[in-house]
C-alpha cells in the first residue's frame, strides 16, 4: 500500500521499554517464522510504529537472503535500528533464549525418557501436526513471494532441483539471485540512497569482532584437548550457519541428511521428535540445532556432555546471525533502493518457496511412512515410500489438524495440543 511506506515512525522508546516488547515477542513466537514475522509486524509496525512497512518490508527481503532463522535476525535488526548493537543483542537473545531453555529442558527429559511408549504416543500427534505447520507456512511464503508468473516458474525449479535432482542449496540461491538481478530494470537515481563514507571501515571492524566471538569455543575446546566430538560438532554446524539459507525449513533436509545418514548422531524418528519439539516451544525453529548437539553429546557421554555440546551448538548457531545482521544492517535501506538487488532478493524468496515444498514433502513421507527408500534412477534421487507401511493413525491426525488449522484456524497451541492428545489415544490399545 502506498501510504504505508510513509508511515511516520514513532519517537524511539528507551531501551527497557523495548526490552519488555522484545520478551514479548520472545514469550509468544510461537508456529515458526511466518508466525513469528507477523507477530512483529503487528507489534513494531502496527502497534508501536518504530519501523514503517517499507522498512520492515526490505529488512524482511534481507533477511530472507541470508543464512540462519530470518525471524531472529529481523528482530536483531529492529532492535539494532533503535538502540544500535545492545538492542540488537537484546532483541535477538530474547527471541532465541525462552526457546532454547525449553529446548534444553525438554531434550534432557526426551534423552531419559524417550524411548517410553507414551512420549512416542504423544510425539506421533506433534508429529502430525508439524506436517500440517509446515504446509501452512508454505502456502503464507507462496503467496507473499509469488506475484509474478517468473517467480512460479523459480519455485518449482527450486523444488526440482533440490528434490529431484539433490543440488545444493547456495547453487540455487545464487542462480535465483542472478537471474533476478538480471531481469530487473536499473534505475540510476536508486542509487542517491545515503551510505555513510566511513561504514566501510565499520564494517570490516565488526565482521573482525563477531568472527572472533564466533571461534572462542574452538580456541576452549584445542585448549583443553582431547575435544575431538564437540570440535566435530561445533565444526558442523558453524558451517551449517554458512550455507543454510532459507531458515529452519530449508535447512532440515541437509540437517537430518548429515545428522542421521554421514555422522548417525540421530535416528531419523529422533530427528522428526527434535522438530517436534522445536514446534511446540517459542523461538526460532532452527532450536532443533541445540535437540541434535544435546541427544549426540548425551549420546557420546552422557548427560554433562549432553548439555556441554547443546550449548556449543547454540553459540556456533546464533553467533553468526548476529554477525550478518550487524555487518549488514547499515546497507538494508540501501539495498531497498537498488532495483536490481531488490529484485535479486525477491527471486530468493521463490527460491525459498520451492525448499520449503520439498521438505514439505520429505517430512511427511517420513512421517506417514515406517519405511521410505532413497533410489536413484540416472540423474534423479527418489524418495518412495513402501506403501504397506502407512501409519493410519498419523494420516487422520494430519487431516484433522489440517481442518483445525487451515478451515478452521485454531490456534497452533490449541492444535499441537488437541493432536498429542489425540496421538496418545489412538496409541492406547498398544501402551
Amino acid at each position: 500500500m502506498e501510504h504505508s511506506d510513509q508511515t511516520i515512525e514513532s519517537p524511539r522508546p528507551d531501551f527497557l521499554t523495548a526490552l519488555r516488547v522484545w520478551i514479548k515477542i520472545g514469550l509468544l513466537s510461537f508456529g515458526g517464522p511466518a508466525a513469528q514475522i507477523a507477530l512483529m509486524h503487528k507489534l513494531v509496525v502496527e502497534e508501536k510504529n518504530w519501523l514503517s512497512e517499507k522498512q520492515y518490508l526490505n529488512a524482511l527481503n534481507f533477511c530472507m537472503l541470508l543464512p540462519g532463522p530470518e525471524a531472529m535476525q529481523l528482530a536483531s535488526y529492529a532492535g539494532w535500528r533503535m538502540h544500535g548493537i545492545r538492542g540488537g543483542l537484546a532483541a535477538g537473545l530474547s527471541f532465541v533464549l525462552p526457546g532454547a531453555l525449553v529446548i534444553m529442558i525438554l531434550a534432557a527429559v526426551y534423552s531419559v525418557y524417550g524411548d517410553i511408549s507414551i512420549i512416542n504416543a504423544l510425539f506421533l500427534g506433534i508429529k502430525a501436526a508439524v506436517i500440517v505447520v509446515v504446509i501452512e507456512a508454505l502456502l503464507r511464503v507462496a503467496k507473499r513471494a509469488l506475484v509474478k508468473t517468473e517467480h512460479w516458474i523459480i519455485a518449482a525449479l527450486a523444488f526440482v532441483g533440490i528434490f529431484f535432482l539433490n543440488l545444493p542449496y547456495p547453487l540455487i540461491v545464487i542462480t535465483a539471485a542472478a537471474f533476478g538481478f538480471i531481469r530487473s530494470r536499473s534505475d540510476k537515481t536508486a542509487s542517491q540512497a545515503i551510505v555513510k563514507p566511513d561504514i566501510a571501515r565499520a564494517t570490516v571492524k565488526t565482521v573482525l569482532t563477531w568472527l572472533a566471538i564466533w571461534i572462542i569455543p574452538f580456541v576452549l575446546l584445542y585448549a583443553l584437548g582431547d575435544q575431538d566430538f564437540l570440535v566435530k560438532l561445533g565444526t558442523f554446524f558453524s558451517k551449517l550457519a554458512v550455507v543454510t539459507f532459507g531458515g529452519a525449513y530449508a535447512v532440515l533436509a541437509y540437517l537430518a541428511q548429515d545428522v542421521v545418514v554421514q555422522f548417525g548422531w540421530l535416528t531419523a524418528d529422533e530427528m522428526m521428535d527434535g522438530l517436534g519439539l522445536a514446534e511446540t516451544t517459542p523461538g526460532p525453529l532452527i532450536l532443533v540445532n541445540q535437540f541434535v548437539g544435546f541427544i549426540a553429546g548425551f549420546r557420546e557421554g552422557g548427560m554433562t556432555l549432553g548439555i556441554t555440546a547443546a550449548l556449543i551448538t547454540l553459540w556456533v548457531t546464533f553467533v553468526p546471525c548476529f554477525l550478518w545482521i550487524f555487518a549488514g544492517a547499515p546497507y538494508i535501506e540501501w539495498i531497498g533502493a537498488q532495483p536490481r538487488l531488490k529484485g535479486a532478493l525477491s527471486a530468493i524468496t521463490a527460491a525459498v518457496v520451492g525448499v520449503i515444498l520439498n521438505l514439505s514433502v520429505w517430512f511427511a513421507l517420513h512421517v506417514m511412512f515406517a519405511s521410505v527408500t532413497a533410489t536413484k534412477m540416472g540423474p534423479l534421487s527418489l524418495w518412495i515410500p513402501e506403501w504397506a507401511t502407512l501409519d493410519w493413525r498419523v494420516l487422520l491426525l494430519v487431516v484433522g489438524c489440517a481442518i483445525a488449522l487451515l478451515r478452521l484456524h485454531w490456534s497452533l497451541m490449541l492444535v499441537l495440543a488437541m493432536s498429542a492428545i489425540s496421538g496418545l489415544v489412538l496409541q492406547l490399545p498398544a501402551l
